[in-house]
């Protein structure tokens, strides 16, 4: 083939790629486009339908949906619902990206392993388990972090004052406060900030009663933590203890909002100043029992608020004088 044909052959190529190209624009063009009046086509994923912004008519209906078969009303129920692998958390110490290789010694089929192949699946465990923690730092978080759980389960807490709780531990080790603290006190310490800042507090008497480190370190180390880190931890309610204390004695929902009118009243009345919070939300679910009719003692309220009921005897009265209410006989 020679030059001219050459060039006449790829002349006739670039003009044909051309007329393809407009053709498909101009078909994109009409499928954007209304065929009635011309408007711009929009897709209405709730209907699965195609319409024009202008005239409203459907041009197209039952197109498939191919998106996920679940719904999300915000970000984190999102991430949560992906098909990606589970979400990463802050309560593991490699957020959960890690492989993890389970304790069972069987296969896909649930058939037992035969000893040879446990022998090989214990040797991978122990590898694996070495590659998770590589460093002090990565050993020291998941100590400290299976210490959280520990005690939040104790407590009862949710998932999310674990989180926090987890958070503030990293923030503690990022910023080197461990040195001359127990790692199980920072954690400790770190738990009852995060129960308080969440809005679910737990006395220092409930949190050093499952931790294994002593109020007094507790107390220390937890100040400390709170100054370093610049942390905003408001005073505990007694309020907050109320629900708790009226859901372990069993009693109804008329006395726990008693025992918040109570509550109210002695705040508007300044007795809360240098008053325990556990004590006086104590206080108030015995005196709101008593002036509901409930059967309530003071050893019984002194146990499940880990408190003495020489302390609930002293608030109780404070409170119905606050009130202006008379004590029952």
């Amino acid at each position: 083939m020679t030059d001219t044909n050459l060039r006449t052959y790829s002349n006739e190529r670039t003009e044909e790629r051309t007329r393809t190209e407009e053709e498909e624009t101009a078909r994109s063009e009409e499928r954007e486009q209304c065929p009635e009046c011309g408007g711009r086509l929009i897709s209405d994923d709730e209907h699965a339908e195609t319409v024009c912004q202008e005239c409203g008519l459907v041009v197209e209906e039952d197109e498939i949906d191919r998106g996920p078969e679940w719904r999300a009303f915000d970000a984190a129920e999102k991430d949560q619902k992906s098909r990606v692998g589970a979400p990463t958390t802050n309560m593991m110490h490699d957020q959960g990206l890690s492989t993890n290789i389970g304790w069972q010694d069987k296969d896909a089929y649930g058939k037992s392993l035969s000893s040879r192949q446990r022998q090989k699946m214990q040797r991978l465990r122990t590898w694996n388990e070495r590659f998770r923690t590589r460093d002090s730092k990565e050993r020291n978080l998941k100590q400290a972090l299976g210490e959280i759980d520990r005690m939040a389960s104790a407590l009862g807490l949710p998932e999310n004052v674990r989180e926090t709780a987890s958070v503030i531990y990293r923030r503690a080790l990022e910023e080197d406060l461990l040195p001359g603290r127990s790692i199980e006190g920072v954690a400790t310490s770190s738990l009852y900030a995060a129960a308080r800042q969440a809005g679910t507090p737990r006395s220092l008497d409930e949190i050093s009663a499952v931790s294994r480190v002593d109020k007094m370190e507790l107390t220390r180390t937890y100040r400390y933590i709170i100054r370093e880190l610049g942390l905003e931890v408001k005073p505990a309610d007694p309020e907050h203890y109320v629900p708790r204390f009226v859901s372990d004695l069993d009693l109804s929902d008329e006395t726990e909002r008693m025992a918040r009118e109570l509550l109210e009243s002695a705040r508007q009345e300044g007795v809360h100043s240098g008053k325990s919070p556990v004590g006086l939300a104590a206080a108030g679910v015995y005196a709101a029992a008593l002036l509901t009719n409930e059967k309530v003692t003071q050893n019984e309220v002194s146990e499940v608020a880990s408190i003495s009921e020489v302390t609930i005897r002293n608030r109780y009265k404070e409170l119905l004088e606050a009130s202006d209410t008379a004590a029952p006989a």
